[in-house]
This record gives structure tokens, C-alpha cells and sequence, in this order.
């Protein structure tokens, strides 16, 4: 069970903390973070180094993120079970809030209406 502070401070969740734990969901270092966000998002989000060493070591000092090894100065995380558990939250929040959007603007254009 997430802790209640961790779910008010990550729910709703910015997308680029989402996209984050998505791409450590298999370990990886910083770099090859910031690859497979861009490439998942099709460069629509594009992560510097700045905002990813603040966010990874935020992620790590919460528990959602670890450190799984270290070699030449390169950390490669990897998510914890925790991180999984509000990464799963998160995108049922996400499905739900989809879900009820497509059925309002499919009722709209059943009956006509345009924005």
C-alpha cells in the first residue's frame, strides 16, 4: 500500500515523472532514459539533464526509483515496488480519465455538437 503523502505528492503525476518510471521499469542509466522517453514520446518530450538528475534523485530520495548499479560514475536505476504501485495508480487514473472523455465527445458528435 502507497503511503498517503506519496500518493498526494504524485497524484496527478506530471508526465515527465510517468515517463520516467516508465523507462525504468527495466534498468537504466541516465542517457538511456532520456532515449527512451524521447523515443516513446516521438520527441514530443524531451528531457535535459538537469531536470532528470532532479527528478531521478526526487524519484530515489521517495522510494520509487533505486540505484540498482554503479559503474564509472553512470548510476542505472530501476523502479521500485512502490514506484510500480503509483505507476499503476497513476495510469488507471489515466485510463479512467480517457475513458470518460471519448464517451462525452462520442455523445457529442452523436448529436451534432462541436466545440
Amino acid at each position: 500500500m502507497v503511503e498517503e503523502a506519496l500518493l498526494k505528492k504524485y497524484r496527478p503525476m506530471t508526465e515527465t515523472t510517468y515517463y520516467t518510471l516508465l523507462a525504468v521499469m527495466e534498468p537504466r542509466h541516465g542517457y538511456a532514459i532520456m532515449q527512451f522517453v524521447n523515443g516513446l514520446t516521438e520527441g514530443r518530450i524531451r528531457l535535459g539533464t538537469g531536470t532528470l538528475y532532479t527528478m531521478t534523485g526526487r524519484l530515489s530520495e521517495d522510494g520509487l526509483i533505486a540505484i540498482v548499479s554503479q559503474e564509472n560514475g553512470k548510476k542505472t536505476y530501476g523502479i521500485t515496488e512502490t514506484g510500480r504501485e503509483l505507476l499503476l495508480l497513476e495510469t488507471e487514473r489515466l485510463r479512467y480519465q480517457l475513458k470518460n472523455g471519448l464517451e462525452i465527445l462520442q455523445e457529442g458528435m452523436e448529436d451534432g455538437k462541436r466545440a
